[in-house]
């Protein structure tokens, strides 16, 4: 178990590796002035020459590449261009409020699709099983920002239970907090939920085909122990793996869903740094996601080995 841990590091450190390289290319190295960008065209040559200095954009590319580099090991992005203070105070002040939103949409999906995906495929071919993949049919088709408007014109304008956007802060308590995130976290949660269900369906229909889910019948088990106890598990390994992907996408999800309810987060201060030429947010805040979607994945990874142990076994 070590060895295959170990492997799994290894290509972790590879590829955030190479995706801040590549993330570095994309925004320092490619033709463009970015000092002309954030002084404005109608700039003086001087005053353009002078935010380059100030910019460190007169240092050798593999010079500016290993510093930025040494800073993300010590946790010194810099400072924002147009903040005025350090990268790394507004990326955590952001990712309060982000990390929750993107786990309380990861927590929504889970129950809805495995629910739902269970019980499709528990009455497959009847018009139970029919009719939940019809409305994740609808789920799929529909962007969830839509959802966010649908359910801000339900919830927030019709019936008033819940405010139609903003956040008071965790400061003034958990309850308050989770009220404000929970639109935004449906919101994320039904498409994806809907893509999980019928990964859920097709994974657990193709286990109940197994020769042990037979055995187990004929020992006298019934159908909802079978369900929970044989085929759920050995159906998870598929159901991980979009999981694991899912969050990547619950966490870039979030730059459209957050200026929608008009949430201080991460996904904002993208779109927001964006808007004011802002690179060094952007670069360090692109690499944040790359490296939460590396960890995700090197979690699933590790997962993998816990639940079926021949994936373990040959990669020894």
């Amino acid at each position: 178990m070590s060895v295959f841990i170990l492997r799994r590091l290894l290509t972790l450190v590879a590829t955030l590796v190479a995706a801040s390289m590549v993330i570095f290319l994309v925004l320092d190295a490619l033709p463009g002035n970015a000092a002309e960008m954030l002084m404005g065209a109608d700039s003086s040559p001087e005053a353009i020459s002078a935010m380059a200095t100030k910019l460190g954009l007169d240092q050798p590319l593999l010079y500016r590449y290993l510093h930025w580099i040494a800073g993300l090991c010590v946790g010194d992005l810099g400072d924002s261009y147009s903040y005025g203070t350090p990268v790394a105070g507004l990326i955590a002040e952001r990712l309060a409020l982000t990390i929750p939103l993107a786990l309380m949409a990861m927590l929504i999906t889970t129950v809805l699709a495995l629910a739902a995906g269970m019980y499709a495929a528990a009455n497959h071919n009847k018009p139970g099983g029919v009719g939940v993949m019809t409305v994740t049919q609808f789920g799929i088709a529909i962007p969830n920002f839509w959802f966010a408007i649908l359910l801000i014109l339900l919830f927030s304008v019709k019936l008033r239970w819940l405010s139609a956007g903003g956040f008071p802060g965790w400061q003034e308590g958990i309850l308050p907090g989770i009220r404000s995130l929970l639109l935004p976290a449906i919101s994320l949660a039904l498409v994806q939920a809907a893509i999980l269900a019928r990964v859920t369906r097709s994974a657990v229909l193709e286990v109940l085909g197994e020769d042990f889910v037979r055995t187990a019948r004929a020992k006298g088990l019934t159908r909802r122990q079978v369900l929970f106890r044989h085929v759920l598990r050995n159906a998870m390994i598929p159901v991980m793996t979009v999981m694991g992907l899912q969050f990547a996408n619950l966490l870039a999800g979030t730059i459209v869903i957050e200026n929608v309810f008009y949430l201080p987060g991460l996904g904002r201060l993208i779109f927001q740094s964006i808007a004011n030429r802002d690179l060094i947010v952007i670069r360090n805040c692109v690499m944040l996601l790359a490296a939460m979607v590396v960890v995700v994945n090197f979690v699933v990874d590790v997962l993998y080995a816990a639940i079926d142990p021949r994936i373990k076994a040959g990669a020894l």
